[in-house]
């Protein structure tokens, strides 16, 4: 799973690479508003004709890409990385599969990590049930529970968690790596 969004990762961050230098910050609203040139980015890149690039970026998940990424200021993550920093690397693999597949698993390993910070967290294993243990019928009750003790619980839940301060995520936001102007890049 990781490897197959690793992979997309990688086409999209070469899909648009350099889409960065299209983007224009308009502050005349209250809220500034982030357009992006779609012919600047075609015809630097030679892909004026190119139907499916067209396409993309007239449809509205592009849109709210943009809207979403456009902002110079804000947490960076890794596809920010891979647009800025890791197109060359990407270029110079495109004819060696294994340094390709190498990459792409490193790409993997990040998006895993990213998805769980915490490794040590065991997974508890259930222990399979003794070969005849369905033929006893000594079933003991589930006992009952104790309404006071439930609610002396919650109180105290409650009493702590209203003295702990929010959990809060440590994103830092910082400025997005530009990278290197489209018309540096020459595509086929």
């Amino acid at each position: 799973d990781k490897e197959v969004r690793a992979i997309f990762l990688r086409l999209f961050a070469q899909l648009f690479q350099g889409y960065r230098s299209c983007l224009q910050l308009i502050r005349i609203h209250a809220e500034p508003v982030i357009h992006f040139h779609k012919a600047a980015f075609l015809g630097q890149r030679g892909l004026i004709e190119n139907d499916f690039l067209t396409k993309v970026l007239n449809g509205m998940a592009f849109a709210g890409f943009v809207s979403e990424r456009g902002p110079p200021f804000r947490t960076c993550d890794l596809f920010d990385e891979l647009v800025a920093f890791d197109i060359e690397r990407i270029k110079a693999e495109e004819g060696n599969p294994p340094k390709m597949i190498k990459h792409v698993r490193e790409l993997a390993e990040q998006l895993f990590k990213n998805e769980n910070p915490n490794p040590h967290i065991a997974f508890q294993k259930v222990p399979r049930p003794t070969e005849g243990s369905h033929l006893r019928v000594h079933i003991l009750p589930f006992p009952w529970i104790n309404e006071g003790r439930v609610q002396e619980l919650l109180q105290e839940g409650l009493a702590r968690s209203q003295g702990a301060p929010p959990a809060t995520r440590g994103d830092k936001k910082c400025v997005v790596p530009a990278g290197r102007p489209v018309g540096m890049f020459i595509c086929s």
